[in-house]
Parts: structure tokens; C-alpha cells; sequence
């Protein structure tokens, strides 16, 4: 379109010439002249217009010119406010989210995804990934576990784990775990039978040692620990089992109920949080994910091949029939939309702003340009043509004057 709207500019321009030299042959090549004379000023005009957006025309610094280079952080900041001011606020995404069945539209996608929906299907998977992949990895994965901590330090540990303990108890679970240790306890002492032995062997006395009481001493005691694990591991209903059973029901009330230990549970988390193992896992979960959540967006039909596809298809057919899924997913969706917007929206405010700040002009002026390009040769186009008009009216203005 570049390219037409320049040829239409060189083609007035000899129009111009040709018909200023044989304007004297007819009366008409008047207004062919004028036509052309006004095509040119209309089309150099807005040829200057055009290009003044993106750059200095013909490279001269004139003032006003190169507008959306010299303005970046401007645009990128007025973008980010209107982002903000028209999209990312709760009430209107509240209002706008109330009459979308988002369940109803996963389910009808889900359930039917072959057919006219591929188009738009992969449409929708290239767009995503573009997203994605454009967006400031380390920011977003900055944000991801700033909010995963959070979320993690809010979590009350103590309680579902002494839950849990109540569970087991009830269903009678903890003894194959009970079993499970004493066979864990009798591999650990058979392997380190001669640390037992050593240990009592320097611990006795010279008498001992010279009459050989310390092996019989080592010997009754391994023997005995022995004994002891086989014993509990044949009779339910040992007395240390029992111990055992209460001290784990002790265990589940105090998790629940006592500050102490509730306190200690706490800290043990936020230690565990703060642990740069903990934080390098959070790591390697966001950068799997991302990359997972990438690579599904560039190959959806890959990702949704045999059992997941089956599953999302069984999954699209409930988000359709069971209208009590359906209003619990989508007023699930709007809380958490709106959750999004009011807990992040001035992150993703500042993540907009930024890295628009973060691009170069020549970045942002071929992404603006390409985007809108084709449409401004048609103003030169056009600015063409109307000037040509306006010349040849005022040209019949002058001869009728």
C-alpha cells in the first residue's frame, strides 16, 4: 500500500509537469493541472503527516516530528492508565463478568473441540502464546512467587494436619505406618548392630572388658531391642503400639487446639518458606509451568489428545448438563477475576508500563507501525485524491469569478 500511495504522488507530480507545459493547447488541461497541483500538496501533506508520526522526515530534525519515539514512556503510561482506569477496576469488571457464562463457554469448547471451533481454537493458542512469551519473564515469575509465598504464609498448617491425624486414626490407617517404622527401625539396627556393640564395649570398664562381659552385655542388648521390634510387630495390641496410638491422638488435639505448639508449627512453615531450597523449587514449578503452559498454547491438539482429551470432553459435557456446577464455576470465576484485578491490577498496571518503558523506540515504532501502517496510506490515499478535488473546485471557482 506504501508503494501505491508513493506511485499516486510521482504520477501527479508528472501529470503536473506535463499539463503545466501543454496547458495551452486546451482550455481543459487547466483543471487537469489543477488537479494534479492540489493531488501533489494533498498527498506531500499527508505524506509529512504520516511520517512524522514515526520519524523526522527525510531524516531533517524538524520539532513535532518523530512523535511516537520521543513520546514512549508517555504512551506507555497513558496505555497502563487507561488499562487501569477502563478495565482493571473491581466494579466494572464485577459488572461485566455478571452475565458471562464462562462455564457454559468451556463447556461447549471443551465438549466440541474439532469442527469450524479449530480456527478459532488455534487462533486463540497463537494469541496466548504470543502473550505469554512477550510478557517480562522474570517480573511475572517474580509475581507468581511473591503470591505463592503469600498464600503459603497465610496457610494454617497445624489444623489440616491434625485433620489428617484424625483421619488416619479413624479409618485405622496408622497401623501399616506403625508397621511400616518397625520394619524401617529393624533394617536400621541391623546395619549398624556394631555401633551398638562399640558403644558398650567403651563404655565398660577394664574388669568387663578382660572377662568378656561386655560382648555378653552387648549381645543381650541388641538381642533384646531385637525381641522387642518383633514383638510389637506381632502383637496389635503391644503396649508401646498403644503409647504410640495415644501419643499420635495427643498429637491431632494439640494441632488443633494448642497455642504452643501451634506457634511452633508456624515458624517451622516460615522457616521452610524462607529455605533456598523451598525457593528454588518455587523456581523450577514456575519456569516448568510456564514453559508446559507455552507449549501447550503452540500445539493445543497435541495437548489434548487421548485420555486428557476424553477427560476435557466428560468435563465440557458436566459444565453443560449439571446447572449447579455451572453457577458454582462461574461465580468462582467472577470472585476470582475480580480477586485479580483488586489484589493485582496495579501490578499489571506497573508490568504494562514497564516494559513498554523497556522497549526501544525503533520496538515500538515498527510494532505501531506494522499495526497501523496500511491504514495510513490510505490517509495519503485519500489525502490525494481530496486534494486533487479541492483544486480542481477552486480552479472552476476562479474561472467562473
Amino acid at each position: 500500500m506504501k508503494i501505491i500511495a508513493t506511485g499516486m504522488l510521482v504520477v501527479m507530480a508528472v501529470i503536473y509537469f506535463t499539463s503545466k507545459s501543454y496547458e495551452y493547447v486546451h482550455p481543459a488541461l487547466g483543471f487537469v493541472r489543477s488537479f494534479a497541483e492540489a493531488a501533489m500538496v494533498g498527498g506531500l501533506a499527508d505524506w509529512f503527516a504520516v511520517t512524522a508520526l514515526f520519524r523526522h522526515p527525510m531524516g531533517i530534525p524538524i520539532p513535532h516530528t518523530a512523535i511516537i519515539p520521543r513520546n514512549k514512556d508517555r504512551i506507555g503510561n497513558t496505555l497502563a492508565n487507561f488499562l487501569k482506569d477502563n478495565f482493571l477496576v473491581s466494579k466494572i469488571v464485577a459488572r461485566r463478568m455478571h452475565g458471562v457464562d464462562m462455564a457454559g463457554g468451556a463447556g461447549r469448547f471443551l465438549k466440541s473441540p474439532s469442527g469450524g471451533q479449530d480456527r478459532m481454537k488455534m487462533g486463540a493458542s497463537r494469541l496466548l502464546s504470543d502473550v505469554i512469551a512477550s510478557l517480562d519473564k522474570d517480573r511475572l515469575g517474580k509475581m507468581f512467587k511473591g503470591a505463592v509465598k503469600k498464600q503459603a504464609k497465610q496457610l494454617d498448617l497445624a489444623t489440616p494436619l491434625g485433620q489428617i491425624l484424625d483421619v488416619i486414626m479413624a479409618e485405622n490407617r496408622h497401623g501399616p505406618l506403625i508397621d511400616s517404622t518397625i520394619k524401617w527401625a529393624y533394617r536400621t539396627l541391623d546395619a549398624n548392630e556394631h555401633i551398638i556393640r562399640t558403644m558398650v564395649h567403651d563404655r565398660a570398664n577394664t574388669v568387663m572388658r578382660w572377662t568378656g562381659l561386655d560382648d555378653r552385655l552387648s549381645n543381650e542388648v541388641v538381642d533384646g531391642m531385637y525381641k522387642l521390634m518383633a514383638d510389637m510387630a506381632a502383637d496389635p495390641d503391644h503396649p508401646i503400639r498403644a503409647k504410640t496410638e495415644e501419643s499420635l491422638v495427643r498429637l491431632s488435639q494439640e494441632l488443633k487446639h494448642d497455642p504452643e505448639l501451634r506457634k511452633r508449627v508456624d515458624e517451622w512453615k516460615l522457616e521452610m518458606i524462607e529455605n533456598p531450597a523451598i525457593a528454588n523449587w518455587i523456581d523450577g514449578m514456575w519456569e516448568h509451568g510456564r514453559e508446559a503452559l507455552l507449549s501447550a498454547t503452540r500445539n493445543p491438539d497435541a495437548a489434548l489428545t487421548g485420555q486428557l482429551g476424553d477427560a476435557m470432553i466428560q468435563l465440557g459435557n458436566s459444565l453443560q448438563q449439571d446447572e449447579i456446577l455451572n453457577r458454582q464455576l462461574n461465580r468462582f470465576a467472577r470472585r476470582a477475576v475480580v480477586g485479580v484485578v483488586a489484589s493485582y491490577g496495579d501490578n499489571i498496571v506497573k508490568l504494562v508500563s514497564e516494559t513498554i518503558h523497556g522497549w526501544d523506540p525503533q520496538t515500538i515504532t515498527d510494532r505501531i507501525e506494522n499495526a497501523v501502517g496500511r491504514d495510513l496510506q490510505y490517509i495519503r490515499v485519500n489525502g490525494t485524491l481530496v486534494g486533487g478535488l479541492v483544486g480542481v473546485t477552486l480552479h472552476t471557482l476562479d474561472i467562473w469569478i
